[in-house]
């Protein structure tokens, strides 16, 4: 049985949450959670949170054993992004870029 959880819209770039993803896919829940925890990274905070709201999602739906869940797939895909302008020499404007990231998270049993 698999459960799915999903964040749209965070504000971190999609290629430095990449990284973090990359550290916990096919890796069983509570490694994963332990791995996130002692990351320095900003979005690993998030990353387990959303992983934590995965295995409510299983709970939920009624796996027997949760310690046997593992992450069968999470990627994180980019969002919208916000566009703003900074002022700049001689009257110009200068771009600021500032991506957003969606997240989604499979979790599944090992048989």
């Amino acid at each position: 049985m698999e459960s799915t959880a999903k964040l749209s819209s965070v504000r971190l770039s999609p290629r430095k949450t990449r990284l973090v993803v990359d550290m916990v896919r096919g890796k069983g829940i509570q490694v994963a959670l332990n791995t996130l925890k002692f990351s320095p990274q900003p979005s690993a905070k998030l990353i387990s949170k959303l992983l934590t709201s995965a295995v409510a999602n299983a709970e939920q739906k009624g796996v027997s054993d949760v310690d046997a869940l593992y992450v069968k797939t999470i990627f994180v895909d980019g969002g919208a992004t916000l566009k703003r302008f900074t002022p700049r020499a001689m009257g110009r404007a200068s771009k600021i870029r500032k991506p957003t990231s969606h997240i989604t998270v499979v979790l599944a049993e090992k048989k």
